[in-house]
């Protein structure tokens, strides 16, 4: 079993984490995205009528990056931090102050607002984090509460032995 935290027992309110990465977002990785999860609104694939239907202020006739892709590159930058020895139950909050475009790079923070105990698996503890991501220009492009239950030190996952 990896003994790598962190552990429910390292996280406490007003820790606070930075990704060690930033991640640019393509023009491939927001089209393929869109077209996995079969959404079909054309601001995100369809340059032509972006450019026609939203001429102006803030997407300027530019396609923008999905909005579900936006948050798990956002989530997925702090897992190592954050979520790795667990696993996510919600997400609440979710809020987008300024579009993300293909060509922008993403950076994540986020802060630890709630620490308890798990009352359903006692083996278990959450964690709820208020989650911002950034551009490049540490502009706020998306923030949310993300609420993830974390392994506490020494347990093992459900059915694997413990050491």
């Amino acid at each position: 079993m990896d003994e790598e935290g962190p552990f429910f027992e390292d996280f406490r309110v007003g820790l606070r984490f930075r990704s060690k990465v930033g991640r640019t977002v393509t023009e491939t990785d927001n089209v393929w995205f869109t077209l996995l999860t079969g959404n079909s609104n054309q601001i995100h694939f369809n340059e032509d009528y972006t450019r026609r239907v939203f001429p102006g202020e803030p997407f300027n006739g530019r396609r923008v990056v999905n909005g579900f892709l936006t948050i798990a590159i956002a989530a997925g930058l702090l897992v190592d931090e954050t979520s790795r020895n667990g696993f996510q139950v919600g997400i609440d909050g979710v809020r987008f102050p300024r579009p993300v475009f293909h060509g922008d790079t993403m950076y994540s923070e986020a802060e630890v607002t709630e620490v308890r105990e798990s009352r359903s698996r006692p083996a278990f503890g959450l964690v709820t984090i208020h989650t911002r991501g950034r551009n490049e220009r540490g502009e706020t492009v998306v923030e949310f509460d993300r609420v993830f239950m974390v392994r506490k030190r020494g347990e093992a996952w459900r059915g694997a032995p413990a050491k």
